[in-house]
């Protein structure tokens, strides 16, 4: 294994453990922000370096069509969308495998925080999944 990859994987890991400590603690039904918000305090307890609601330029063309807005992204390197939906479908895997595209980075980890245990996908830019 190339040690980019481990790298990635070793972080990804430190993600999805925060990631259930606030679904262990906050538990199902809450809003999208609530959840976002409460894992931001678990990252920065892991001493993970994040940015929220990191925007970014969609373009075509040489032209800005459009915004992006991240909920999250750590380490300059994974992105983050949480959601509080019922289940997760394909519409929100191929929304990260676009947000993916748009930015560049290598992975987005897919995060449901609705159900009593936390749903979550690992997505590639590749469109692989990994769960």
């Amino acid at each position: 294994m190339h040690r980019d990859e481990h790298r990635l994987n070793q972080l990804t890991g430190a993600i999805i453990g925060c990631a259930f400590r606030v679904a262990n603690r906050v538990r199902c039904g809450f809003f999208e922000k609530v959840d976002e918000n409460a894992l931001c305090v678990e990252l920065r307890k892991a001493g993970l370096k994040f940015e929220q609601q990191a925007r970014f330029a969609i373009m075509y063309d040489g032209v800005v069509v459009g915004e992006y807005v991240a909920d999250l992204i750590v380490e300059h390197t994974v992105l983050l969308e949480v959601k509080a939906v019922k289940t997760l479908d394909e519409i929100h895997m191929a929304q990260c495998i676009n947000y993916l595209s748009a930015t560049g980075l290598p992975v987005c980890l897919l995060m449901n925080f609705v159900k009593p245990d936390l749903e979550y996908k690992r997505v590639r830019g590749n469109g692989r999944r990994i769960e």
